[in-house]
């Protein structure tokens, strides 16, 4: 099936016999880097009293990361939902190494949940039934969640939506979706920027480095908190087309032009060669060598809660 949506560049996703000669070939050959699992991230029990209840309007955005790309997102009295993956596994195959901040039946009351894109580290149909809000996803995510009972409303690239009184807008990445066999790039990926009273926040979804973050930071010139991601980007000759790695998710950054960074996508699940715990040490590394305010950067345990 021809694809239905490219990237901005115009740019497609890799090739079959790319994703072939990454997954069997090169292993089998021994070219690819020996995986040393390394250390998961660290995770704290969640200040459940705290996050029970929203912040109010005028009030900081409350940000908790509960591991991978999911984020409990709380501002001017609602609770919003990123990416919720929230159980043992990926699909029965791949093993969670740290366990989520919070189960989805544990989330408090939701508005909305919101969903980059449609693999299945960022779409899981479990969590969201579990979540039980209505769900807002990229243009076609629809038939994914056929018979699930819930509530979806589709956007397009900038594209907004208002929720419980908050600005939701579908924003570009650099990326690709495919949810089975025959249907590469039929649902739009993407990201979301959350406008709140106080706060703006940033999830980037995936997404590798483009020219499409100085057009999101020209958008949004008023961005509080951006959730990037940090992980998943070994080998690079197959990744650089779809993640960033650390180096790249502060160039990001920078061409944000926002006031802080939340690292994401990282320490959870083990989805490609670098070592669990090597993207925060490169990450801090980048950040020390621009002599960036050291202040703005957070790496958050699972389960940690930080006001943006």
């Amino acid at each position: 099936m021809a694809s239905r949506f490219t990237n901005l560049d115009g740019s497609k996703p890799q090739s079959f016999g790319s994703v072939m000669k990454w997954a069997v070939v090169d292993r089998v050959s021994g070219k690819r880097r020996i995986i040393k699992t390394g250390t998961p991230a660290p995770r704290v029990e969640p200040d459940r009293a705290l996050i029970a209840k929203a912040p109010a309007v005028g009030e900081p955005a409350r940000l908790t990361w509960l591991g991978h790309a999911s984020w409990l997102v709380q501002l001017d009295g609602i609770s919003l939902v990123v990416d919720p993956v929230l159980g043992p596994h990926i699909s029965g195959v791949v093993q969670r190494h740290v366990a989520p901040g919070l189960r989805a039946d544990e989330l408090p009351e939701l508005t909305a949940s919101l969903v980059t894109h449609n693999h299945r580290d960022h779409l899981d149909l479990p969590s969201l039934r579990a979540a039980k809000a209505r769900v807002i996803a990229g243009t076609g995510t629809r038939p994914v969640f056929r018979g699930t009972g819930l509530e979806v409303y589709e956007l397009a690239w900038w594209e907004e939506r208002e929720v419980g009184g908050v600005k939701v807008t579908f924003v570009a990445s650099q990326h690709w979706s495919r949810r089975g066999a025959f249907d590469e790039n039929q649902m739009l990926w993407g990201g979301f920027v959350i406008t709140g009273s106080r706060s703006c926040v940033y999830h980037s979804g995936d997404t590798a480095w483009f020219e499409g973050f100085k057009e999101i930071g020209r958008r949004f010139p008023h961005i509080t908190s951006a959730l990037l991601p940090i992980g998943a980007y070994d080998p690079a000759w197959f990744m650089e087309k779809q993640h960033m790695n650390p180096e790249q998710a502060v160039a990001a950054f920078v061409d944000l032009n926002a006031r802080d960074f939340y690292a994401m996508h990282w320490g959870t699940f083990q989805l490609t060669d670098e070592a669990l715990d090597e993207p925060p040490r490169r990450l801090a590394a980048e950040w020390t060598r621009r002599a960036l305010e050291p202040s703005r950067l957070h790496i958050l345990a699972v389960g940690e809660t930080r006001n943006g």
